[in-house]
């Protein structure tokens, strides 16, 4: 079983009989289908079933010539909400299935973006139609996650919250300069990362590591669209799966100046969530990239 189907109130699925009719009830009483050719003339087709709002799980394979559909794999999905980043993506196919990986730049965390690219089938239809590269496109992002632990925040005054704005916005405009080949930014930002690794080392000694970093966006182990986070709460709201009656954590992140939806079960999060508070912990990153309408 996928491994983060719990994330979406699926925890009680141990045995592959049960998730086949899962999987079956997801396609014959789906909520949206999709349809697209590739360029190797294949019929792709993807059914997607919400099992409570925004959340759910699709079913992708292949029709035949007799418009019979065969099964090849499974995921679920966190439908997120607002727009995370306006950067260019590029996507990559997955070299053992017909799914995708998605990258997006973001200067704002300083390192790629790798996410599961959730509506494949979009983008399947631009890239046959021969019009990619598409300008003006948007990124909105999403997380399932199986362990998160709930902190408390890091007190700040207004006078701190302005200036830690205005220090995102000023290396933001020096990321963006760097990317450009400015020596100048490249030798500003290298400095204040020296400077930043001084201070925290010599407070380390004295002070918990999580009243010194308030919010952390960092690759978790060997596949490449996990991640271990550290963000503010935003926003939450609870939901439950009508089928399992597990209750879900839907939660609204902002991280390194991110923001974007995670849902954990709420059996699988240590502490009371509350706006203000902030959510660590691993996550496996989707994303949707939003095409402009035409």
């Amino acid at each position: 079983m996928h491994k983060y189907m719990r994330a979406i109130g699926f925890s009680n699925i141990k045995n592959r009989r049960k998730l086949q009719e899962l999987l079956v009830e997801a396609v014959v009483n789906s909520d949206s289908r999709n349809v697209a050719r590739n360029q190797e003339n294949v019929i792709l087709g993807e059914f997607s079933k919400d099992f409570a709002k925004g959340l759910g799980i699709s079913v992708c394979g292949e029709f035949d010539e007799n418009e019979k559909f065969t099964f090849e794999y499974y995921y679920p999905y966190l439908e997120g909400s607002g727009i995370t980043s306006y950067e260019d993506v590029t996507v990559e196919r997955h070299a053992d299935k017909e799914s995708y990986a998605g990258v997006c730049d973001d200067m704002k965390v300083g390192i790629s973006l790798i996410f599961y690219l959730k509506n494949k089938i979009p983008y399947i239809k631009v890239q046959t139609e021969n019009r990619l590269p598409i300008r003006g496109t948007s990124l909105t992002l999403s997380a399932l996650s199986v362990d998160g632990t709930i902190m408390l925040p890091i007190q700040k005054d207004e006078e701190q919250v302005q200036r830690v704005k205005q220090a995102a916005a000023t290396r933001s405009t020096l990321m963006a300069a760097a990317r450009k080949g400015d020596e100048d930014a490249i030798e500003t930002l290298t400095l204040e990362d020296m400077d930043m690794y001084t201070t925290i080392s010599r407070r380390i000694h004295k002070e918990d590591i999580f009243s010194l970093v308030d919010t952390y966006f960092m690759p978790y182990g060997v596949e490449c669209d996990q991640y271990s986070v550290l963000g503010e709460i935003t926003g939450m709201r609870c939901v439950k799966n009508p089928m399992t009656e597990e209750q879900v954590y839907i939660l609204t992140l902002c991280c390194n100046e991110l923001s974007f939806d995670i849902c954990i079960n709420a059996m699988d999060l240590y502490g009371e969530p509350s706006v203000g508070r902030r959510f660590k912990g691993v996550i496996w990153l989707q994303g949707k990239i939003n095409f402009p309408e035409e």
